[in-house]
């Protein structure tokens, strides 16, 4: 069974930085993609940022140039380095990882629970 735990959310005045971490543990032969998602009060989740295996990146544009998605995958972790952050930054941010559990295993996304960026104004 593969976990994904996520850290670094909290409460930051705008301008501010955050760094976010996402860790996955269980059964893992390689992850495909790891992303972050943003939920929005009262708003559908939506992706932030993409880091494929090949390495490939993708950006909401309105993060763009603030937002930076890195990962360590000896440790199996995907970072968020977020800067200059702005109150529309506001929401629960999911990491999402696409893993295979084996060699002949079909990818599967998994999620973490989410964890909370407030930014004030």
């Amino acid at each position: 069974q593969v976990q994904l735990v996520e850290s670094g959310g909290g409460f930051v005045q705008a301008g501010g930085s955050l760094r976010l971490s996402c860790a996955a543990s269980g059964d893992i032969f390689s992850i495909k993609v790891m992303s972050w998602w943003r939920q929005p009060p009262g708003q559908q989740r939506g992706l932030v940022a993409m880091l494929t295996s090949d390495p490939d990146t993708h950006y909401l544009d309105s993060v763009k140039g603030r937002f930076t998605i890195s990962r360590d995958n000896a440790k199996n972790t995907v970072y968020l380095q977020m800067n200059s952050l702005k109150p529309e930054d506001t929401g629960v941010y999911y990491c999402n990882m696409r893993l295979m559990e084996g060699r002949w295993n079909a990818p599967v996304d998994y999620w973490g629970r989410g964890t909370q960026v407030s930014v004030s104004s």
